[in-house]
């Protein structure tokens, strides 16, 4: 059986379109973006995905696979799909800073490690919340619903040289200050009881000068801290929800999704 040149080249850059978008979001969105997650796992992911999509999406016809605008339309389904990744990226950084605040102002901040993300180090306190709020996104489905809301978006913003328009990443940008209302909602409370420990330090050093405050106080500082962080890590999930869901219904806002 001989299949005209024409229709194999139209099969081609449906996969390869819809490729682009797919890998885009597997590249960014978490945990597939972390540095920990080999790139031929997500590439063979995201073949998978592509091949499992592409049979319910329409055709595409008037652009050829060899074209300026078969360039043009590569370079916004990536971006359709970094941009609902690093929708992802932000919801997770929220905690990282929150535990980066919480572990600043317990004297905790001396603990670091390499972050798998990024390569570079930061306090272990962020790290556990991180690794804690990507236990917590897996269990609820969240890459599954992303995956979900990836496909419905062929239907709401079709393959073609026009995909996210300005105001989008617009909203995208205006989100990011959603990143440090979360995370000071997240650290408030222990911001404000190591406030009332270093106040009664103060009171402690006016009383009893010849006290070493900088021996006694870094020490009960982290016992203090440790115990901070156990009596508000029950408040965790409470904080993930509310984040991931806002975040969730920026991601349906901007591929023009009912959700």
């Amino acid at each position: 059986m001989n299949y005209p040149a024409d229709i194999v080249l139209n099969w081609l850059s449906l996969y390869m379109w819809a490729l682009m978008r797919i890998g885009g979001l597997l590249m960014v969105m978490v945990p597939f973006g972390g540095r920990a997650v080999p790139a031929r796992v997500r590439l063979l992911l995201s073949i998978t995905v592509t091949f499992a999509v592409v049979p319910s999406l329409p055709a595409v016809h008037g652009i050829e696979l060899f074209s300026v605008r078969s360039f043009l339309v590569v370079i916004q389904q990536l971006l359709i799909g970094f941009a609902i990744g690093f929708i992802t990226q932000m919801v997770m950084q929220t905690f990282v800073l929150a535990g980066q605040v919480i572990a600043m102002q317990t004297s905790l901040g001396f603990a670091s490690m390499v972050d798998p993300t990024n390569g570079q180090n930061s306090p272990v306190v962020g790290q556990f919340y991180m690794l804690l709020a990507t236990l917590i996104f897996l269990g609820l489905d969240g890459h599954l619903q992303l995956i979900r809301l990836i496909v419905m978006s062929f239907k709401t913003l079709p393959i073609g040289e026009f995909g996210l328009s300005g105001i989008h990443f617009q909203q995208i940008a205006a989100w990011y200050s959603q990143l440090f209302y979360a995370a000071l909602a997240m650290t408030i409370a222990a911001i404000v009881a190591m406030l009332m420990i270093n106040i009664a330090f103060g009171v402690m050093t006016r009383a009893a000068p010849q006290l070493n405050i900088f021996s006694i106080g870094f020490a009960v500082s982290m016992l203090f801290g440790l115990f901070i962080l156990w009596l508000t890590i029950g408040n965790f999930l409470a904080h993930f929800e509310h984040q991931w869901w806002s975040a969730r219904s920026l991601a349906c806002t901007v591929l023009n999704i009912d959700c």
